[in-house]
């Protein structure tokens, strides 16, 4: 088999292109000012986002890393503890900003596909503030879909972590940066999800094709005291209503077909389990995101050998990939992808697989 010619990239859905009906709203897009506070194109899109998550408010940030901060920073009303799992995107990918930036101590506790084990949970959980001995607990976070392997938070798992939470006067952060995705696996609204946390932001550019950005919802006086903290970190935007325009294309259009990502997470993992069972399970597979176990210490080997193939990847562990489906991947991809699989595990059998 001879090297594909077209590129197949699984690397994230953050690769996504604006579709061309973003492209055309941006066209008309009416435009102000979003750092005073009248950019008539982000109203909109805050308010619309706010509403499918049942909260009373949204803003519009750059990106998901700046949301989740700016999140913890407005509830963390005193020092202290933030709790979540320990291989969420808050603790795994975000730069250590809990720590260098908002001066709060990371709490990761042990789970299971990104839930929190309620035992531990149980034995951390304190009252914010500080006393002689011990910092409180400033926020609690969730995530779901879980970014490693796109896993689902049980309603009842979420309405446990926040009832503990809660009874203690601590409040709940939820990262939901694929929370449409989270949605559909469950079968149930945005807001169902949304209403088991205080404050929970969302991705406007995985899966749904916008460009850029992110939208954190909440109460109203929250979002106003986060407004503030995003421009403390320099987030502060101008005409930011050509964004907020594919946004809310996004919104309106690119939901509902997250599903067909799903089916074809479902069919890579499915074809790939054909080839060697060790290298996923189907069952795992939820939504869009699937990891392969492939049986080496180093898998710059297995991304090297893919790229050359024209399929791009990542890594999530020395022995392990995510590949993430999207809008640009569709069927006959996979098909090709399982393919390329299927020739590696035919030519390079000692290099690749030793177990």
């Amino acid at each position: 088999m001879q090297p594909l010619t077209s590129t197949i990239d699984l690397r994230s859905d953050t690769v996504t292109k604006p579709t061309p009906a973003m492209l055309d709203r941006m066209v008309t897009a009416e435009l102000g000012d979003d750092g005073r506070g009248d950019e008539p194109t982000v109203k909109e899109l805050e308010r619309v986002a706010a509403a499918r998550l049942g909260k009373e408010a949204g803003l519009f940030l750059p990106s998901g890393t700046m949301s989740n901060l700016v999140a913890i920073l407005s509830h963390a009303s005193f020092k202290g503890e933030v709790v979540g799992e320990a291989s969420s995107h808050i603790f795994r990918s975000e730069m250590g900003g809990l720590s260098l930036l908002a001066g709060l101590y990371s709490r990761p506790l042990p789970g299971r596909a990104g839930a929190m084990d309620l035992g531990a949970l149980d034995d951390c959980l304190r009252t914010p503030g500080m006393t002689a001995h011990a910092l409180g607990t400033a926020v609690v976070c969730m995530e779901t879909t879980h970014s490693v392997g796109g896993a689902v938070l049980s309603l009842d798992h979420m309405h446990a972590v926040c009832a503990k939470s809660w009874q203690l006067g601590v409040p709940v952060h939820l990262d939901g940066a694929r929370i449409f995705n989270a949605a559909i696996a469950l079968g149930v609204a945005a807001s169902a999800i949304a209403a088991f946390a205080d404050s929970v932001t969302f991705c406007l550019s995985k899966g749904l094709s916008a460009p850029v950005g992110s939208v954190l919802t909440g109460p109203r006086p929250f979002v106003e005291r986060a407004r503030g903290f995003r421009k403390m970190l320099g987030g502060n935007l101008r005409q930011a209503g050509l964004l907020a325009a594919c946004g809310l294309v996004a919104l309106e259009q690119s939901i509902e077909r997250l599903a067909d990502d799903h089916l074809n997470a479902r069919r890579l993992a499915d074809g790939l389990h054909r080839i060697d069972p060790h290298l996923v399970n189907p069952t795992d597979i939820v939504t869009n995101i699937v990891v392969v176990h492939v049986g080496t210490d180093d898998v710059r080997q297995w991304i090297k050998i893919l790229s050359d193939y024209g399929v791009l990847t990542a890594p999530v562990s020395k022995n392990a990939l995510r590949f993430v489906t999207h809008r640009h991947v569709d069927a006959s991809s996979i098909e090709r992808v399982v393919t390329v699989f299927g020739e590696i595990y035919r030519t390079r059998p000692t290099l690749l697989f030793a177990r």
